[in-house]
């Protein structure tokens, strides 16, 4: 996936609902919520989040709308948008949607894979070694997230996708604390189900993802109250001073 400079749309002239634009607003943002630098519960205040970033407030205020339906930011009535709380609730809650739309969509996968072949999944698996190699470990919750969304869009069913893709997106909250301890058990496991998928084996492929689903809800548990605190540790140990 291209990155591309927030500075550069910030000045382009096609407007500031330019989707392109709306799209690096809201991924800056959500990083800064992922890695607790708007720690839950922060008044998300538009003219402040525009001056931070460098734009106006029309492309903070549709990347706010974007991570309200994420899961990411809620709305208070007469009282604006605020980061959300990720209860421990809420994350079995994921898990449980998890577990019932990721192993089917790695069955809708695989029924694609020897056709579409798995180039896209391979090429995340490599970033996310590359990543591993250099101790690049921010880098991972994203890469988790790119990795599930490319076995969505294998499934070619769009109805899946609008349910799947947000769940998946929110789960990167979930993902965080645990990218140092459990990352070779995850790559393994996302390589296994690259494998599958491409093997065209549909009943393996959804026997796969349901294991790995059931892998990361395990370490979560194993982890309990810990979570801010690993995630703390995260991103201390991924920007040495």
């Amino acid at each position: 996936m291209a990155t591309v400079e927030l500075s550069k749309l910030s000045a382009s002239p096609v407007g500031d609902h330019h989707p392109q634009l709306v799209s690096v607003v809201t991924g800056e943002l959500r990083r800064l919520i992922l890695e607790f630098e708007l720690p839950p519960g922060t008044h998300l205040v538009e003219t402040r989040l525009a001056e931070r970033l460098g734009v106006s407030r029309n492309p903070v205020r549709e990347a706010i709308r974007v991570l309200t339906a994420e899961g990411f930011v809620e709305i208070t009535p007469r009282r604006g948008a605020f980061v959300a709380h990720l209860t421990v609730q809420d994350a079995e809650n994921l898990f449980d949607v998890r577990m019932a739309l990721e192993p089917l969509g790695a069955r809708l996968a695989a029924r694609n894979g020897p056709e579409l072949g798995v180039a896209p999944l391979n090429d995340v698996v490599t970033q996310a070694l590359t990543a591993l190699t250099n101790g690049q470990l921010d880098r991972l919750p994203h890469l988790i997230t790119e990795f599930h969304i490319g076995i969505m869009e294998m499934a070619r069913n769009p109805y899946l996708m609008t349910i799947a893709i947000p769940t998946i997106k929110r789960a990167q909250w979930v993902h965080l604390p645990d990218v140092t301890e459990r990352a070779p058990h995850t790559w393994t496991e996302h390589i296994q189900m690259a494998r599958t998928i491409e093997s065209g084996d549909e009943e393996r492929a959804e026997a796969t993802a349901r294991a790995h689903v059931e892998a990361a809800q395990h370490a979560y548990r194993e982890r309990g109250p810990h979570a801010k605190h690993a995630a703390a540790a995260l991103k201390a140990s991924s920007n040495p001073s």
